[in-house]
């Protein structure tokens, strides 16, 4: 027989015979299992015609000798090939191994005799995996290579997603399918078990799953089992305690997995709580079991460390669960320690674990209305934003006035917000492509830190201006230049970014295409508004300070009590436009008061920003009334 790839059918009709496909060897198999034509990317469904090298072929129905092809399992149809009268007939397909030719069996499958002197095949991709469970299922082997069970467990587990497709989402059938996959899963790694006197250790680790298996013996050296990991979790249990409790072999052996995709099959939805919660999974479904071990029981609980696959919400409560053959409980399970990355789970029994969280169903509409709250204010602040930006592009200028840092606050929080805010309405798209989601978090790092940069250099003009009691002299503004000003202004947020990504390259990219906060990496910004902040209060209270000491020289003439008035209220007032709203960020705690406080400051800097040099400032109020005034003039004469 051949070994060249499958080729699938495009269309079907109802004689097999004039509908079929072009089919290299369809039963090959590498190494005692049928990783060819479980190939979970072909829609195995209709009649085949198998060819070699373009000449006319069968698959035969006779014993195939061991190994024929490259293969550990050759495959024969038991019961011979019919005649073109005797139409389609059914046949067992039979795999020899182990000097038996039909050591393993399958569902049968339908064959045709056809005129001209060739058969066709009827394949399907659901027999195939249900070929292969069965297989698995009814095995009586031992020991196997550890290259065997890792394509086993590559087949049957990349099957998962054909049968979500075919299930449509049917609890029932989930459940089924999920325990047959950990029932199989368990079995071929029991497999990878073998006598040993000392220690022995095997891994694996394949894109659906990861796996260690442990072996002790009667001569075990060690006082204490190594941890067992997988890249999201990890085990602590007693094997030598156990080993020692069999005292015919004075052996054990534990079996540790981490499933990537199984919480598409044992969802959390199964863990059967009170309606009114969400349940998340917050970790891979991991399964631990003692294989070929005579006395399982445990001489001490079992510690399970699983890592957070989804950010952790402190409001919401976790639970340590095991799956009990249709629903995820608690019992013999509890939670030892938990962190914003992890949470370790005590268990005294196994089986197979995941960990849950469960968060308020109120609370989840609570933030449908924040965030259509947040929505509309973002959308008035980016409107304001715009109406500054051309009140400062059009309008004129006292000579001594400078809006260059104003006008770069603006672009930069206009651009800022207006990208979280479509980032946010696409987000279902935007999340699966996780470099385009770091890429636009590493952005709006940059933005935001640009436009608390130039609140910092607002500040400083604007003390510059108070402590002079009038616009920036000419000189001053010889050392504080557009250009000079622009650099600061762009090149700090810019490097702060540079070192971040240098330091942390996979800090970016949250779920909501933010900045993580695992490792502390939320501080890359944090770190900065807060040295900003900082140097704000304190320019604040020198402005203060320095309003109050030169006041009392001015001159007599200027109403000191309405200066006084003003200058507080727009010092007050800037001071808000440069980001005292973000400190309430450190104080919320997760106060729906305080965040929708925030909410409202932060979205409105736009909305600020006009009503203080726009609105409040006489020269553009005028420019305002003649604009509007040519405006109606204009529509009248039409």
């Amino acid at each position: 027989m051949g070994c060249s790839p499958l080729k699938p059918s495009d269309s079907y009709s109802a004689d097999p015979c004039y509908n079929y496909t072009v089919l290299a060897n369809p039963w090959r198999a590498t190494s005692y299992t049928y990783s060819s034509n479980c190939d979970t990317s072909v829609s195995w469904r209709g009649w085949y015609r198998l060819f070699i090298n373009g000449v006319s072929a069968h698959i035969p129905d006779t014993c195939v000798a061991y190994s024929r092809c490259g293969t550990g399992i050759t495959l024969w149809i038991r019961g011979g090939h019919p005649t073109v009268e005797d139409g389609v007939v059914t046949r067992d397909v039979c795999g020899h191994w182990n000097k038996y030719c039909c050591y393993f069996g399958s569902y049968p499958i339908k064959v045709k005799a056809c005129p001209g002197n060739y058969y066709v095949y009827e394949l399907a991709t659901g027999k195939c995996v249900e070929n292969l469970l069965g297989l698995i299922e009814n095995s009586t082997v031992q020991v196997l290579a550890l290259n065997d069970v890792t394509t086993f467990l590559d087949v049957v587990l990349n099957a998962t997603e054909k049968f979500l497709d075919s299930s449509s989402a049917d609890p029932k059938k989930l459940v089924s399918h999920g325990n047959r996959l950990l029932k199989a899963s368990e079995k071929l790694v029991s497999m990878l078990v073998k006598q040993t006197n000392t220690s022995e250790y095997v891994n694996f680790t394949l894109d659906t799953v990861e796996g260690q298996v442990f072996m002790v013996g009667p001569k075990v050296t060690l006082d204490k089992i190594p941890r067992l990991d997988t890249t999201d979790s990890s085990v602590d249990i007693d094997l030598i305690g156990i080993a020692k409790n069999n005292n015919e072999t004075k052996s054990a052996a534990v079996a540790f997995m981490s499933y990537n995709t199984m919480e598409n099959l044992l969802k959390p939805d199964f863990f059967n709580t009170s309606n009114d919660t969400i349940k998340t999974m917050m970790s891979t479904v991991i399964s631990a079991t003692l294989p070929k071990t005579t006395n399982t029981k445990l001489t001490k609980p079992v510690n399970f460390t699983l890592r957070h696959i989804r950010e952790f919400d402190p409001s919401g409560s976790l639970f340590c669960v095991y799956w009990n053959i249709s629903e995820w409980i608690v019992d013999g399970c509890s939670v030892l320690k938990t962190t914003s990355s992890y949470t370790v789970c005590s268990c005294h029994h196994l089986s197979t674990f995941a960990l849950i969280m469960q968060t308020s169903r109120r609370e989840s509409e609570s933030d449908s209305l924040l965030e259509l709250l947040n929505l509309v204010c973002v959308i008035v602040g980016l409107a304001f934003f715009s109406l500054a930006l051309l009140t400062f592009a059009l309008c004129q200028w006292s000579p001594g006035v400078n809006n260059v840092a104003r006008i770069n606050i603006c672009i930069s929080l206009l651009l800022a917000h207006l990208l979280f805010l479509l980032t946010q309405r696409f987000l279902s798209l935007i999340r699966p492509l996780q470099v385009l989601c770091a890429v636009i978090s590493g952005l709006l790092h940059f933005l935001f830190l640009s436009g608390f940069v130039w609140m910092f250099i607002e500040a400083v003009l604007l003390f510059i201006c108070v402590k002079n009691l009038s616009q920036i002299s000419s000189k001053k503004r010889e050392v504080l230049s557009s250009g000079f000003l622009c650099v600061i202004g762009y090149l700090v947020a810019l490097v702060v970014v540079c070192v971040s990504v240098g330091l942390v390259p996979e800090g970016y990219g949250s779920e909501d295409c933010w900045i993580k906060k695992e490792k502390g990496f939320i501080w890359s910004f944090l770190g900065p508004v807060c040295v900003i902040l900082a140097l704000n209060i304190i320019f604040f209270i020198r402005i203060v300070i320095t309003l109050n000491s030169t006041l009392k020289n001015l001159n007599a003439e200027v109403s000191q009590m309405k200066q006084t008035k003003i200058m507080a209220f727009k010092t007050l007032a800037q001071f808000v436009v440069l980001g005292c709203s973000w400190i309430l960020v450190f104080f919320s705690n997760g106060s729906k008061v305080l965040e929708i406080l925030f909410l409202v400051l932060n979205s409105q800097q736009g909305t600020f920003i006009f009503l203080i040099y726009c609105v409040l400032n006489n020269e553009v109020r005028q420019q305002y009334r003649n604009f509007f005034r040519c405006l109606c003039c204009g529509r009248k004469q039409q």
